[in-house]
């Protein structure tokens, strides 16, 4: 579904991206993973047309999306959940939430979205009348993964999905993750500092260090990596 290939990113003068190459293919959970400051972030608003890229290739269903804009690329079915959330604190939950369905235009559609997101997460529909600037933190992330859902998408991108949530909450967001993959065949591209949960939830991972790829493979063999316990599990 996704192939990136040779990939370089520059902020100004400064690599940001090395060369990278990796794959995703339909139907997989793939996580990336890495500390941070490592270009996690900088891959995925690459992938989203929200970065450009100084050289290689991004190929989304065999279609070059290396110089097409953000919103084109949101039309052809590649979602982004970001780091932050980047909710609408003064629009309502439900505001919020149809921003999600912008680009489209068959409303009945639409609120089968909507029902199937408000299943998902019972309490952004509890919550859909209150300002998005009042939910909690765990409440935020529900609603941004709810958002992202509306486009309909093939490919969801998610930026660190756990940042600033309780334990009980990251495992929860962790099981969301696991049963849009399962129940609804969503492939999905995972960038993730707690890098257990991400080689738990995921099918294959792909190590990033200083903007390079270091190791790649399937993520039930990395989790027995000797170097990928110590620098990234703890262990």
């Amino acid at each position: 579904m996704l192939q990136i290939r040779d990939l370089h990113v520059h902020y100004g003068v400064i690599p940001a991206i090395k060369g990278i190459s990796l794959d995703v293919e339909a139907g997989e959970i793939v996580a990336l993973i890495g500390a941070n400051g490592a270009g996690k972030t900088t891959a995925l608003h690459t992938i989203s047309g929200l970065i450009g890229s100084s050289s290689g290739r991004i190929l989304f269903l065999d279609k070059d999306i290396t110089r097409v804009q953000a919103h084109e690329i949101v039309r052809m079915g590649i979602s982004q959940v970001p780091e932050g959330r980047g909710i609408f604190p003064n629009l309502t939950v439900l505001e919020n939430l149809f921003l999600g369905a912008y680009l489209r235009k068959d409303k009945a559609e639409m609120a089968k979205d909507a029902s199937w997101a408000y299943d998902l997460f019972p309490r952004i529909y509890e919550r859909k009348q209150q300002m998005a600037g009042t939910l909690s933190g765990g409440e935020l992330q529900m609603l941004a993964i709810a958002r992202a859902l509306m486009v309909r998408p093939k490919l969801l991108l998610l930026d660190e999905p756990s940042m600033g949530l309780a334990p009980k909450l990251v495992e929860s967001i962790f099981q969301t993750i696991k049963r849009l993959n399962g129940e609804k065949g969503v492939t999905i591209l995972l960038i993730e500092q707690n890098a257990l949960m991400a080689l738990e939830v995921s099918h294959r991972a792909y190590v990033i260090e200083t903007g390079e790829i270091v190791s790649s493979g399937i993520s039930s063999t990395l989790m027995e990596n000797d170097d990928i316990k110590r620098a990234y599990l703890g262990i």
